[in-house]
Formats: structure tokens, C-alpha cells, sequence
């Protein structure tokens, strides 16, 4: 027989209630008297040594979670499937050749070598054991935790439909972009060896899903290569008879924007050829184009934007959290799980609620602050205090739309325009990591802007059925 110990949690004071009774076989650790969130984590930890954090995810949050520890009395891993942190906000600018992947992309282990206590690991997550407090991955090794951070990313959602994603490619990974790069610009190549009109037609329209961040800055870089980029590089075809569409189902683009940026976006929109459409509910997408109802589109490329649902990871954690739709996992206002103060869910993953009960949104900026939260609720948790609620601060929104072209909502203020343009710059080369990287991309700004030129205009890879040539 052992005593198993439930806890309840009594705010005023930071301290949890205990009540211990007998059972067999428990996995919950003895405690008899009045104890601090640490205490409840694991009360043998002093006894073993140094603390374990297992951080499963290496971007925005997964990171600065582990940067947030770099200082702290425990032992840090970090486990993702891929061996790069990859700064997300600029991947469209791979996907329209106006950056090389490298430009964007770090290695974790690069990121993290002079923090002499992490540690990464190149993996999969596999399962969770969240009574025996370990994490297995695909390889079978099995680690154990005594603090777990749940740090995956999202993918994209085709709300049912996925048999779409090999004709529409969404955009979250480098190779997301090196294909919807390789589509864009094999459509002109194609399109320059057509005879038929209507085919030609076909190749030159572009259709992007989705009139978020991502669809319009995606649709205005492609406005950019066709009016800019590629003019006067062909003989059979004018880049600039393109026809750029962008759809959007709900009234208005930009919708978690003010009105008024959502106005100015769609009119600088214009300005580099794409047609905005509001209340446009795409229902099939094949390999030659899309229909909207009754409406036929065609269009050799087509692009997915409209869309996020969590990595499946979450579904582990089922047991312990009600998931909403998307498979993200309610957390506490201290970040962690209820019943649980040991498992921290945050970034894509968490569903985190603002002091007045918003839902903090899914961005860069908020993952990043509740990836840096969550590491300093685990150092009070070690050193003997209690966990302090997440107080989440609104950094603003900012979407590029193409040169000197962009929206801001900062603070309550709007800006459009080359300010709104000139701040999304500063804003991103800010975060972005490395000093190396952060020059590249600088540099690489300076050319396109000097000679509307796009440097990593690269085809890779094989050919999409979609996009081959028809003989």
C-alpha cells in the first residue's frame, strides 16, 4: 500500500492543500503537509540531483523556454523532429525566392551551445506517460522528466478536406516553401513554352486561400514577381498579364486587424495586381484549379492559407485537458495543465486566456512570452515559490503587403504605408536569430530593393504533376 496525496490549490496564500489517503500501487509522491508548487512537482528531486526539463518543440516557445533556464539549477532537453529553429514570419519570403532557407533557419544545437545545461535531442515524440512522468520517442528511448514542456508547432487544417494538400501546399515548413517556390516559378517557365491561350491563362493565375498574415503577404510578393521581378525576362509572355487571386470566406481580410488597416491592405493589394476576394468559400480544389460554390477557377497554382490545427502530439494529453477543435490544450493562467503543475503546454499548442478572459492569439510574440513564463515559473517552482499567472503583452499586429507597402496596429494606433513598412523590417530582423542570419537577410533586402531583384530564384526538386508539361 501507498499514500496517494491529491492537491488543491489555494490562491491567496500560493500554497496547495493536501489530503493523503491510502492506495496500492500510486504514482503520486507523499507530501503531509502544506507545500509550495515545487513541492508538488516532486518532492524527491533534492534527493536525485538537479531537476529534469524535457522541452518537446524548438521553435518560438520550445526555445525561449530553454533560454529562460539557461541560468537555472537544471538539466535541459530539447527534442523536435527537425535539427533547425526556423524564424516562421519570413518563410513566405522563401516560398516568393526573396530569401534562401538558410537565411531564416539555425540550428537548435547552434542556438544552444554555450548553455552548458541543455541538451538536444534529433527525434519524435512517440508517446507521454504522464503517471510514470516520462517521454518516449520514436527511436524507443525513453526519458524521464520532473518538468515537461509541451512546445509543438501547428500544421496546416483543410477543415476536412485533405486530400486537397498535394494540389493547395500550405506554408510552415522550409520544404512547404521550397515547393510553393518551385510551383511559382515553374509556372512561368511553363507558361512561356504554351501555345494555347487558355492553358497559358491557366498557368499565369495564381490563387492563394486564406487573407491572414501569411495569404497576404504571400499574395502580394507574388504580385511583386510578376509586375517586378520577372518582367522583360521572357520572350512568349508578359509576367504582368499574371492574374493573382486572394480569397478570403470571412467579409473582410485581415480580419484580427481594425477595419481601416484591412481597407488599406486590400487597396495596396491592387496596386500589385491581385484581386481580393471577401466571402469566398473555396468547396473543391483539384489539379487544375478551384470552385467557389457554382464558380469555377481554373489555376495551375494554388496555394493554402486559410488554416492551422495543432501537431497530433496534443491528443496524448486528451486524458488530462478537455482539447478545443484546433487539438490545443487548455492551460492554467500559470501556463500549466490543471491537476498537473508539472506539465507547462505553451505556443501553437496551449490555449491561454488573458486576464479578462480573451484568448491570447497564436503569434510569434505570444509564444515567445509564454515559452519565457513558463521557464521562470519552473525556476520559482525549484527554488521554493509558487507559480505566478502569465500576463500576456500585445506586441501588435504587422503585415507587409509588398515594397514601401504595409499595415501596423501598435498600442491602438494604426500605421500604414513606408512607416508600417519600415517598422515590419526593424521588427523581424530584431528577432531574427544570429547576427549572421540577421546580416544576410539585410543584405539580401538591400539588393531586392535596389534592383527588384530575387536572389534564390531556385527550382528544386521534382516536377509537380500539377504544373507538367502535357505533350
Amino acid at each position: 500500500m501507498r499514500r496517494v496525496t491529491s492537491f488543491r490549490k489555494i490562491p491567496e496564500f500560493g500554497v496547495v492543500e493536501t489530503a493523503t489517503q491510502e492506495t496500492a500501487g500510486s504514482s503520486v509522491a507523499q507530501v503531509d503537509q502544506f507545500v509550495t508548487v515545487a513541492d508538488t512537482v516532486r518532492p524527491t528531486i533534492a534527493a536525485r540531483g538537479k531537476p529534469h526539463v524535457v522541452i518537446i518543440g524548438g521553435g518560438f516557445a520550445g526555445l525561449n523556454a530553454a533560454k529562460g533556464l539557461a541560468e537555472a539549477p537544471v538539466k535541459v532537453t530539447v527534442i523536435d523532429r527537425r535539427n533547425h529553429h526556423l524564424f516562421a514570419p519570413l518563410l513566405y519570403q522563401v516560398a516568393t525566392a526573396q530569401l534562401s532557407p538558410a537565411n531564416i533557419a539555425q540550428p537548435i544545437r547552434s542556438i544552444l551551445r554555450k548553455q552548458e545545461n541543455a541538451n538536444v535531442l534529433l527525434g519524435e515524440v512517440a508517446g507521454i506517460d504522464t503517471q510514470a512522468r516520462t517521454v518516449e520517442l520514436d527511436s524507443g528511448r525513453i526519458l524521464a522528466y520532473d518538468y515537461l514542456v509541451v512546445a509543438v508547432g501547428a500544421t496546416h487544417s483543410y477543415f476536412g478536406h485533405d486530400e486537397w494538400a498535394p494540389m493547395a501546399p500550405g506554408l510552415k515548413t522550409i520544404d512547404d516553401a521550397t515547393e510553393i517556390r518551385k510551383r511559382i516559378l515553374l509556372a512561368f517557365e511553363h507558361a512561356e513554352n504554351e501555345p494555347d491561350p487558355r492553358k497559358r491563362e491557366a498557368m499565369l493565375t495564381f490563387v492563394v486561400i486564406g487573407g491572414g498574415p501569411t495569404g497576404v503577404e504571400l499574395a502580394g510578393a507574388i504580385g511583386e514577381i510578376a509586375g517586378h521581378t520577372l518582367v522583360k525576362e521572357f520572350e512568349n509572355i508578359d509576367p504582368r498579364d499574371s492574374r493573382i487571386l486572394l480569397l478570403e470566406g470571412l467579409p473582410r481580410i485581415l480580419p484580427m486587424f481594425p477595419e481601416a488597416l484591412s481597407v488599406d491592405a486590400e487597396k495596396d493589394l491592387a496596386k500589385f495586381g491581385v484581386q481580393v476576394r471577401t466571402n469566398s468559400l473555396v468547396t473543391d480544389i483539384d489539379e487544375h484549379g478551384v470552385n467557389i460554390g457554382d464558380e469555377r477557377i481554373d489555376a495551375n497554382t494554388v496555394i493554402w492559407a486559410a488554416g492551422v490545427q495543432v501537431s497530433r502530439l496534443t491528443q496524448v494529453l486528451r486524458n488530462l485537458a478537455e482539447l478545443d477543435r484546433a487539438g490545443r490544450v487548455p492551460v492554467e493562467r500559470e501556463l500549466h495543465i490543471a491537476g498537473h503543475p508539472e506539465i507547462f503546454v505553451v505556443g501553437d499548442a496551449a490555449s491561454v486566456k488573458t486576464r479578462d478572459g480573451k484568448p491570447v492569439p497564436g503569434v510569434a510574440p505570444a509564444a515567445m512570452q509564454e515559452g519565457k513564463w513558463a521557464a521562470a515559473n519552473i525556476v520559482r517552482a525549484v527554488n521554493g515559490h509558487s507559480y505566478t499567472p502569465f500576463r500576456y503583452q500585445d506586441k501588435g499586429s504587422l503585415a507587409t503587403i509588398g515594397r514601401h507597402q504595409a499595415v501596423a496596429s501598435v498600442k491602438g494606433r494604426n500605421f500604414n504605408g513606408f512607416l508600417a513598412w519600415w517598422m515590419w523590417m526593424v521588427v523581424h530582423v530584431f528577432y531574427l536569430n544570429g547576427l549572421r542570419n540577421r546580416t544576410l537577410v539585410i543584405s539580401q533586402w538591400a539588393f531586392s530593393y535596389l534592383s527588384f531583384g530575387r536572389n534564390a530564384r531556385l527550382i528544386t526538386g521534382e516536377q509537380p504533376k500539377t504544373l507538367e508539361k502535357k505533350s
